[in-house]
């Protein structure tokens, strides 16, 4: 099992930035990769940024050079740093992560993040 903890999001103004985190606990060593995913009022769960085992990290076309995804794997936690946010950014961001031979899924709680204009 793989547990995800969020950090608590928050209001920011556009144009401003913000850090979320989420620490993983349990079968760390069975993480195959980790994601932001957002989730605005109304509409579909989006992918926001991955980052692989190996490091590796992609981002979806809205958020690419203002997001950034990052790891610290002594403390087990995945970063999701965003620059130059957009009202459109406002959502509930996920913490994921896909573990185990059989690809399973685990989600964080959700944070609220709110970009006020």
């Amino acid at each position: 099992q793989v547990q995800l903890v969020e950090s608590r999001g928050g209001l920011v103004q556009a144009g401003g930035s913000l850090r979320l985190s989420c620490a993983a606990s349990g079968s760390i060593s069975s993480i195959n990769f980790m994601a932001w995913y957002r989730q605005a009022s109304g509409k579909q769960r989006e992918m926001v940024a991955v980052i692989t085992r190996g490091g590796s990290t992609s981002y979806a076309d809205s958020v690419k050079d203002r997001f950034t995804i990052s790891r610290d794997n002594a403390k087990n936690t995945v970063y999701l740093q965003m620059d130059s946010l957009k009202p459109e950014d406002t959502a509930v961001y996920y913490c994921y992560a896909n573990w185990g031979r059989y690809s399973t899924d685990a989600w964080g709680q959700g944070t609220q993040v709110t970009v006020s204009s």
